[in-house]
């Protein structure tokens, strides 16, 4: 992920991206070993892509659009949620009974929160946002994204200032843990 263009154009690519991983792990039947290396893949670019969400899309809303707490509120909420799913599906095999309950739970929780951003949070931000302000938000999400962690950390702070001081730490941890295991990559 990191795609050029402003933060709606980046995101939404994201949204595809994580879309396609989902159809993956659904064409494969229960048990099969790829659908935890499909299911490891999409949290990585989930967290990253929430990371960054966080880190300035968030707030830009919060400063931009009206109603913006609000609506920064619920998409943290989203975010917390599908951390957590992703979080105890980190420990599971592809085999395990809960697997499948849980992953079945991320996609609903995923696909849930993109028609939610895609459909109120995006417009409101395209109505309120300058063009160049959209274009400056899209690199530093892509920034963002390159330096987040890949792993759920549920306890992590998720507002700024805090955030933007600790997920470079916890990435430069999760990518030397990702290297290590293998994680991440296909074979």
């Amino acid at each position: 992920m990191g795609h050029g263009g402003n933060v709606v154009d980046e995101l939404v690519t994201d949204h595809r991206e994580v879309e396609e991983m989902f159809g993956r792990i659904e064409a494969l039947p229960p048990g099969h070993g790829d659908r935890k290396v499909y299911a490891d893949q999409v949290t990585i670019e989930l967290v990253r892509h929430s990371v960054a969400e966080e880190a300035y899309l968030y707030p830009a809303v919060r400063a931009h659009v009206t109603g913006g707490d609000a609506l920064a509120d619920r998409e943290l909420r989203d975010h917390a949620t599908a951390e957590q799913i992703m979080k105890d599906l980190e420990g599971c095999d592809a085999g395990d009974a809960e697997f499948d309950r849980l992953v079945g739970m991320l996609m609903s929780e995923i696909r849930s929160h993109i028609a939610d951003e895609e459909g109120n949070l995006f417009p409101a931000l395209r109505e309120a946002c300058p063009p160049d302000a959209l274009d400056e938000l899209g690199g530093k999400v892509r920034r963002a994204k390159k330096t987040a962690p890949t792993r759920p950390h549920p306890a992590a702070p998720d507002k700024p200032p805090a955030n933007k001081l600790l997920n470079p730490g916890a990435g430069m941890v999760d990518r030397l843990r990702d290297a290590l295991s293998g994680r991440g990559t296909f074979e």
